[in-house]
């Protein structure tokens, strides 16, 4: 990108900082969509309420079960820039349910790095500027150095590891069937979060 294209993306990754939610906000919000049989986004169809549902207890379920290993814990916490990491998701996103809390457990570990969270159809111009392989795929970490506003890196849709099954699925069958997402879910509840934590780490090193 040049000077102005690179001006324009910070200025948009700025303007969706102004109306961010921390992650407690993000859960009481998406605990609400649920209480109002509702969820994020234009799209208000029944599968999506369902998922917004599934995804409130997923959530919940990691927020208590996540652990971030010694060593991991310790590398973070040496991490000395202060950044934001901003989080594009939605309630619905089976994906973004297992991979937003892993996110905030690595986020709490050094000050130094503040988590914020938009929805991605309230902010389709950010949306635009961190397309994978030209979709709308989230949830979509961009970190964001504070002290410049420069955007230094960016993380998703999913783990690396759960990209090359994704990838070599698609490869084989052209398509993802509603039978291998519910093997991509069975992968993240064995994984535990573990690989979008190391992942992770190797955003900060």
């Amino acid at each position: 990108m040049n000077i102005s294209q690179i001006n324009r993306v910070d200025e948009i990754v700025k303007a969706s900082l102004t109306h961010s939610m921390n992650y407690e906000q993000y859960r009481e919000k998406v605990k609400d969509l649920v209480a109002q049989q509702a969820t994020s986004g234009e799209d208000q169809s029944e599968d999506r309420v369902n998922f917004t549902v599934l995804n409130d207890r997923r959530m919940k379920r990691w927020d208590k079960t996540i652990k971030v290993p010694q060593d991991i814990q310790e590398a973070v916490a040496k991490f000395q820039t202060k950044v934001t990491w901003l989080v594009i998701t939605e309630s619905w996103c089976g994906d973004a349910a297992h991979v937003v809390p892993a996110i905030n457990k690595v986020a709490e570990l050094n000050d130094n790095i503040s988590l914020k969270l938009v929805f991605r159809d309230e902010n389709e111009a950010l949306m635009d500027e961190f397309l994978t392989n030209g979709g709308r795929s989230i949830p979509k970490l961009i970190m964001v150095e504070d002290t410049t506003g420069e955007v230094v890196s960016t993380f998703g849709p999913r783990p690396e590891a759960a990209t090359q099954l994704v990838e070599a699925y698609k490869a084989e069958h052209g398509a993802l069937t509603p039978e291998f997402k519910e093997e991509l879910q069975v992968w993240y509840n064995t994984d535990k979060g573990q690989s979008v934590i190391s992942d992770l780490v190797r955003l900060l090193l």
